[in-house]
């Protein structure tokens, strides 16, 4: 938990400076964002991170049923696809609640709405809002149950999942920044969020059952009826 605050403080103060903006200015300008439509930020890291997700999915629900990693108990394996389900469902959730508009929506990109931080809450920009937090960061911070799923069992492949969920994550984030879909923050807050439901929920859903008493050779256990 003690990481789960840190990073809310650093959220906090990144917002409280106002660096948002400043970042995506240096993608966009009045002319829009050049990048929006690039083969690489719109083709294989936006849509392509799509498929990405969607196989990591399937690999979760295969392992649910029948275990990749013969080591992991059934409460494990069903608790990380229940945990990935859940940071899928809570960041569109918070998105259609949001009265933040993309920063391509922005005057001073070619768009209509004012920046306003997402935290002024029952403000309108003037665009269509419904863009915070960053819903394409969450298809891959959403699998941070691989890391909490392994850890106990597979320490080593937990931490390499780990690393690669970070890196599609901020690859993620970076294409969408530079497309204009999203201020770094964004991306930021989708991280903290998953990986807070991640922290929490593991401990609900991933918690190893404890085992049963021993029992001294050759005595039997007394059953509950025999009492």
């Amino acid at each position: 938990m003690t990481l789960v605050a840190v990073g809310l403080a650093a959220l906090l103060l990144w917002d409280a400076l106002g660096w948002d903006l400043a970042v995506v200015r240096l993608f966009g300008d009045a002319r829009g964002f050049a990048l929006r439509d690039h083969w690489l930020t719109a083709g294989v890291l936006h849509q392509g991170g799509r498929w990405m997700a969607t196989g990591l999915a399937v690999m979760l629900l295969v392992n649910a049923f029948r275990p990749l990693w013969p080591g992991l108990s059934r409460r494990e394996r069903w608790g990380a696809v229940a945990l990935t389900a859940v940071s899928l469902i809570v960041i569109p959730l918070i998105k259609q609640g949001s009265t933040t508009s993309c920063p391509w929506d922005l005057a001073e990109f070619g768009g209509t709405a004012h920046y306003l931080s997402h935290w002024r809450f029952g403000l309108s920009d003037g665009g269509p809002g419904h863009c915070f937090p960053s819903g394409h960061a969450s298809a891959a911070f959403a699998f941070f149950s691989l890391f909490f799923m392994l850890r106990r069992a597979y320490p080593t492949q937990a931490r390499f999942a780990l690393i690669g969920v970070l890196v599609m994550g901020s690859l993620y984030g970076l294409a969408q920044l530079a497309r204009g879909a999203h201020y770094p923050s964004h991306t930021l807050w989708t991280a903290w969020i998953c990986w807070t439901i991640a922290v929490v929920a593991s401990r609900l859903m991933m918690r190893p059952r404890p085992a049963p008493p021993a029992v001294a050779p050759g005595v039997e256990p007394v059953s509950a009826s025999a009492i």
